[in-house]
């Protein structure tokens, strides 16, 4: 006689997937906010939408509530959130003053965090965890809004910041589509001991932020951006000595 099988649950997790939402409803504060002018208000959003995407896998985790549909939904949120709210900021912020090319960057920008989400979610389960392909669509996201914020904390306007911004967003963009790696961090334990000037430097940072947020938050974002091509660079030249030592053997 056969076990008779227990029914498959068909609901889902309230916890994480409540962090998930509440990620997907300040990307689109982030939307609202730059449709009506308040753009500082819009890139505080996706700040805080970055935050909470970055607790929910967390949650899940810590919670053992992991699920294909979590996983799922929050490719769908980030999206809006990291795709197409910081195209939108930075469209009405500036980009629309140039026309169809800023309408063109906006487009290329989105579309490449929704190509960036679904390369992931193809290489999740075979791609190394120390690394990311690409720059991270939150990552990216940071830097355009980042900038934004910058330049409305400081008033500062005009033709130089807007093609600034057409240069951050495409570059923003491009990243996320492209083969250079980002250090993950996944590797990181939180809960671990770590050496105390680890202490003192996270202190340092956020002492900065506490300072000058948009200014710092936007350097930071920059230079992880451009630690990715450090880093790729620097895997290749191992990669080139590796072959070059296995053909002298």
């Amino acid at each position: 006689m056969k076990a008779t099988q227990k029914p498959r649950s068909k609901g889902i997790y309230l916890l994480p997937n409540l962090f998930t939402t509440s990620a997907l409803f300040a990307g689109f504060y982030a939307i609202t906010g730059a449709v009506n002018g308040h753009f500082e208000i819009a890139v505080i959003a996706i700040f805080i939408a970055m935050i909470l995407d970055g607790l929910d896998g967390r949650v899940a985790r810590m919670t053992n509530t992991q699920s294909e549909f979590g996983a799922q939904y929050d490719s769908l949120a980030d999206l809006v959130s990291f795709g197409v709210a910081p195209a939108a900021v930075a469209y009405a912020w500036g980009l629309a003053s140039l026309g169809k090319l800023g309408w063109m960057v906006a487009f290329i920008y989105a579309t490449c965090g929704a190509l960036r989400l679904a390369r992931f979610n193809v290489q999740h389960s075979t791609a190394d965890k120390r690394y990311f392909q690409g720059l991270a669509s939150p990552a990216a996201a940071a830097l355009v809004a980042g900038y934004i914020w910058m330049l409305e904390a400081h008033q500062i306007s005009g033709t130089a910041a807007v093609y600034g911004l057409l240069a951050v967003t495409s570059l923003s963009g491009l990243l996320m589509v492209s083969n250079i790696r980002y250090h993950s961090f996944k590797e990181l334990n939180f809960t671990g001991k770590v050496p105390f000037v680890v202490a003192v430097i996270v202190m340092l940072v956020l002492a900065l932020i506490y300072v000058a947020p948009p200014l710092v938050l936007f350097v930071i974002c920059l230079l992880y951006a451009l630690s990715g091509i450090v880093l790729t660079i620097s895997l290749l030249r191992r990669r080139r000595k590796e072959k070059k030592a296995d053909t002298a053997i």
